[in-house]
């Protein structure tokens, strides 16, 4: 993949990589019947593209895409239309579209989709937001590499969390030191999520208790957060002897995000027993689903298998939370952070071969903090590759 952003060629993907992603996305929409789709979901528009711009990507079935672009000026190629606004696109599409036309439902307002349909009053208007994070779910080799530079890195941040610890600490400065390193060492900062239903700034870090407050957002694990605008994650709480610090940070170093939690604690005093048995549990976990996790297999088995050892262990009152619980153990992961497929109760999904999909399945153990670890896993034919590879046992900080 071209990595000069500052180039004016609108698509900055290798010409195979773009027909690959090109070709994925059109053998869906043969499938599902949709002659032709209108892109606006910045997400959706890098995958397409290699970059983010302002405007529009116009993809039929058959032909030639075309790039309608409002802000930057002077990208080119072949295909690119300088728009002012929406209703200009009908000149080149033409206003008599009597075919359906996708739109992303999911990710774009009702205003946007309503100016979009009135553009082409002819056309029926269908949903392509599930189409295109179908297509998004089974990663190229070129994605995967971007994958495993993100992890790479993103493990390195982690090794060095245990050097940026003061006694006395709290939550919210112990973050403030992850991000900085994180910073430099190439994190975009950018937390890029799917909806409007979950906002979080460059990760999560949750010590003691706040790791049992509840959330309106649907994480693994919330938080109480600093302010009622976004309550979510640290709250100054102090990291204190006998208590857990779980770190979920942000692992964006090229566009494409891995996901990887690990636990520390102050090493002057041990950890609840129960504590202990609740982060060995969440390995066993791992251990358990990675060797499931083929393609064709059902997320909803890797639930329930995940659902059985947690029995097994008389950990169910902690599992995924206490005072509130989390419905899934595990997502997709790339662009953003929330990809397909889903690992829940009742998931539709199936394990492919391509899917990236990082497993949490976390604990929170009342008076002691949260415990369990979360990796990123690339499935292949035969086995799964991982791509977070920070030591899982918890880390005791030096004090």
């Amino acid at each position: 993949m071209m990595k000069n952003v500052l180039e004016n060629r609108l698509v900055i993907l290798d010409h195979d990589e773009f027909m690959a992603r090109l070709g994925r996305v059109r053998a869906l929409m043969e499938s599902t019947g949709i002659p032709s789709m209108l892109v606006s979901d910045n997400a959706n528009k890098y995958y397409l593209t290699g970059r983010v711009f302002a405007g529009y990507v116009y993809l039929p079935l058959k032909g030639e895409p075309i790039f309608f672009v409002k802000r930057p000026v002077e990208l080119e190629g072949d295909g690119v239309v300088y728009i002012r606004k929406p209703e200009d696109m009908a000149v080149t599409i033409g206003l008599n579209v009597t075919e359906s036309i996708g739109f992303e439902f999911e990710t774009a307002s009702y205003a946007a989709i309503k100016r979009l349909r009135d553009i082409f009053p002819t056309s029926t208007p269908v949903n392509a937001s599930g189409l295109l994070r179908t297509a998004r779910s089974v990663k190229t080799p070129v994605e995967i590499e971007m994958l495993r530079r993100s992890g790479m890195k993103h493990t390195l941040v982690y090794s060095r969390i245990p050097g940026l610890f003061r006694p006395g600490m709290r939550d919210i400065e112990l973050q403030v030191e992850i991000e900085r390193i994180s910073r430099l060492e190439g994190c975009l900062g950018q937390f890029r999520i799917s909806g409007d239903t979950m906002e979080l700034h460059m990760g999560n870090v949750l010590a003691g208790d706040n790791a049992d407050a509840p959330s309106p957002y649907d994480f693994a694990m919330g938080g109480a957060g600093s302010d009622p605008s976004l309550p979510v994650g640290a709250n100054g709480t102090i990291i204190a002897p006998g208590t857990t610090v779980m770190v979920d940070m942000n692992g964006n170093f090229d566009g494409y995000m891995t996901d990887m939690t690990r636990v520390y604690a102050p090493g002057s005093e041990p950890l609840a027993p129960l504590a202990l048995k609740a982060h060995a549990c969440s390995i066993e976990i791992h251990r358990e689903l990675c060797a499931m996790m083929r393609p064709g297999t059902p997320c909803k088995a890797l639930w329930q298998r995940a659902e059985e050892i947690v029995r097994d262990h008389d950990l169910h009152a902690y599992f995924m939370g206490h005072r509130q619980h989390a419905g899934f153990i595990g997502h997709g992961v790339g662009i953003e952070i929330n990809e397909l497929p889903v690992i829940a109760p009742r998931s539709r999904d199936i394990i492919a071969e391509g899917n990236v999909i990082a497993l949490e399945p976390k604990f929170v153990i009342p008076h002691t903090g949260a415990v369990g670890i979360e990796n990123t896993y690339v499935v292949h034919a035969d086995s799964v590759e991982y791509l977070t590879t920070a030591p899982e046992e918890i880390v005791y900080f030096e004090e």
